[in-house]
């Protein structure tokens, strides 16, 4: 319970938790991340030797908020402190802060920090950013690669909206339910980024992200209940769970990497499936219909197909054109492209993706489609090259060995061409 998977996974586990104590009881965004950060270096060190707390998150509050005391007490001497005898040193720590902190003040903590990161006066992508910073503490390089946008522009736009919301006087409280309304869209979106970034593992890393996924997935559920007859927010739900499902196939023993259509649907999860299943069903019922909700659409075609030959392959690929029009996007486009594949051929789907490249000359997925495309039409110098440019771009290690079996299939098949060749009498 000591090892370093485990402190990290319970580190993650605790932030938004955490972080949103913080924020309350600072009521500044980089004192509380300040405080927050001091007491995770400080659990490091504490962890393996004293054993873990019986509550990460409350011991990890009590930790930063002491912290964070010492350092604005360095910074202004002429600062209001809370009374002393609310401040105690660490033997006690266990005996006290785990009664007095319950999931109430956890829930609205947490809700607190979503909504201040998704205020209005920030654009929408700086609103996602900070969130995915504050509240998930992904890296900026995670967030540049979720954005597909170079790393030191992802710090500035971060960096302009903090100093923005300290500058705005945002109030640190709970909003009420039109300012919740508002914000919603963004918080949403800012939840289905973290879920992808903790879904986008290698399994060497599954262990330290897949606690993502999981936040991802609670925080949803704990936003349904609060927007109970909002069919997005049941929508994005159901899409996570059933794409989070599948994680138990989406490996072989060897790490690789297993498509979709190739997993073994007996390791699914069907807990998961079964409520997925009924959110999309309760969501299309209202005939309000969003991105969420198409793309939860699309999950589950691929849930209830006992076998991935039992897919509907027509009704995805105008699920997709409707997400399409909903919300343009290359990457939508380029996912339609599978769909166009497997029902209308290669062919017409590498006459969908080509307008695409110049938009998407950085993304690994345009160049791995592309020259699997490439691949099932013979074409096979072209496809080698697109499969070169996509091991480049490459952001696992499993995602480059995929790459490469293809690359090898290509080297075996021109090896053994060339044999065949050299063998006719001349």
């Amino acid at each position: 319970m000591t090892d370093p998977a485990w402190i990290s996974s319970a580190l993650n586990a605790a932030r938004p938790q955490a972080m949103g104590a913080l924020l309350r009881y600072f009521r500044d965004l980089d004192t509380a991340e300040e405080a927050f950060q001091d007491a995770c270096l400080r659990a490091l060190k504490n962890w393996p030797q004293n054993g873990p707390p019986r509550d990460p998150a409350a011991w990890l509050i009590f930790v930063g908020r002491n912290s964070g005391i010492d350092a604005v007490r360095k910074r202004s001497r002429q600062t209001a402190m809370p009374d002393e005898d609310q401040i105690s040193d660490l033997e006690d720590v266990e005996g006290d802060i785990a009664d007095r902190l319950d999931g109430a003040h956890y829930r609205d903590d947490i809700l607190r920090l979503l909504f201040v990161c998704c205020h209005p006066d920030l654009p929408a992508t700086q609103q996602i950013a900070l969130a995915l910073r504050i509240v998930s503490g992904l890296s900026v390089k995670q967030i540049a690669r979720a954005f597909l946008v170079g790393e030191s522009a992802m710090e500035q736009r971060i960096t302009r909206a903090k100093a923005r919301i300290a500058n705005a006087g945002v109030p640190f409280e709970t909003p009420g339910p039109v300012e919740r309304s508002e914000r919603l869209a963004a918080v949403a979106a800012m939840l289905y980024l973290v879920f992808n970034e903790g879904y986008s593992t290698t399994t060497g890393e599954a262990a330290a992200r897949a606690p993502l996924c999981d936040e991802a997935i609670r925080l949803a559920r704990l936003l349904l209940r609060l927007f109970q007859t909002e069919p997005e927010i049941m929508g994005l739900t159901a899409l996570m769970l059933l794409q989070h499902a599948r994680v138990p196939a989406r490996f072989d023993a060897d790490g690789e990497i297993v498509l979709l259509e190739d997993q073994d649907r007996r390791l699914w999860s069907r807990k998961m499936i079964d409520e997925g299943l009924a959110l999309v069903d309760k969501a299309l019922r209202h005939r309000k219909p969003g991105p969420y909700q198409v793309q939860a659409a699309i999950a589950a075609l691929h849930a209830r197909a006992a076998r991935a030959e039992d897919t509907d392959g027509q009704e995805i690929e105008l699920l997709y054109g409707m997400l399409e029009r909903m919300q343009p996007s290359p990457v939508v486009t380029l996912n339609r492209a599978v769909a166009v594949a497997k029902v209308r051929g290669p062919e017409a789907a590498l006459v969908l993706i080509e307008p695409l490249e110049d938009r998407l000359s950085g993304y690994f997925h345009f160049f791995g489609l592309k020259g699997g495309l490439l691949m099932q039409l013979g074409r096979s110098q072209e496809a080698r090259t697109a499969f070169d440019q996509a091991i480049a771009l490459a952001n696992t290690t499993a995602e480059a060995a995929h790459i490469r079996q293809h690359i090898d299939r290509l080297t075996k098949e021109a090896d053994a061409h060339r044999v065949r060749h050299s063998a006719v009498p001349h």
